[in-house]
């Protein structure tokens, strides 16, 4: 199973040691960074970040301002956010969410309850994914209603395990799967299938994708990713 990928952004070692403690014992992924510039360049190279726990105060570029940042760009502006504000800042929290935070809490905090939210907020996101009609990245767009694909508003014709595949990876785009995951996701675990089974198929669907067929990256010794917003 992939671990989700939370980051970390505050100023305070100790802080990040203990939230970071709590989130890989839930089974997370962490990173984690000191200062804003820090923060921005990590969402910049980290495509596969699931949430962001943001400090409001932090030096250099203020966490508003990187949530600012965050919730403007196409990339970026579907990644959760959760803020942690100082005790009675009742204005950085009207602000935050004003700026699309999912979620706040105030320092001290109970750490159970933040990964409590955190996982309450993963859940409804990944719930809103499942039920998404239409899914597009890369100008690749796939309707789940009525199985048409189209890159740039030319219809692709697709097999049904084809279509499977690009839409599994497109709902989990950024993380990487091994071949075994993605047969099956696509196949299910009673359907027989060898993992090279997994290698032509997605020949063929980058080939039917055209130019955004390199969307479908390989992943060297693990397996395949979609990479794209």
């Amino acid at each position: 199973m992939i671990k989700e990928k939370i980051l970390i952004v505050d100023d305070e070692k100790e802080i990040i040691e203990l939230i970071k403690y709590n989130l890989e014992k839930a089974n997370f992924n962490v990173i984690s960074a000191k200062t804003g510039g820090e923060a921005l360049d990590l969402i910049d190279s980290k495509p596969s970040i699931n949430l962001i726990i943001l400090d409001v105060m932090l030096p250099g570029i203020d966490g508003l301002e990187i949530l600012k940042k965050i919730k403007k760009s196409e990339k970026t502006k579907n990644i959760p956010v959760i803020m942690l504000t100082a005790k009675g800042e009742e204005s950085d929290i009207v602000a935050g969410l004003k700026l699309g935070a999912d979620d706040y809490i105030t320092k001290p905090f109970s750490v159970k309850v933040l990964i409590e939210r955190v996982k309450t907020i993963l859940r409804r996101k990944n719930s809103e994914l499942e039920q998404q009609d239409i899914i597009e990245k890369n100008d690749i767009k796939v309707n789940l209603s009525t199985y048409q694909t189209t890159f740039k508003e030319i219809p692709i014709n697709l097999t049904s395990v084809e279509f499977k595949i690009l839409v599994f990876l497109m709902k989990n785009s950024g993380k990487p799967f091994t071949r075994s995951q993605i047969l099956d996701n696509v196949w299910g675990e009673e359907v027989a299938v060898v993992d090279r089974a997994v290698d032509v198929h997605i020949r063929w669907l980058r080939k039917k994708l055209g130019k955004a067929g390199s969307s479908i990256e390989t992943v060297r010794g693990i397996g395949y990713k979609f990479q794209g917003g």
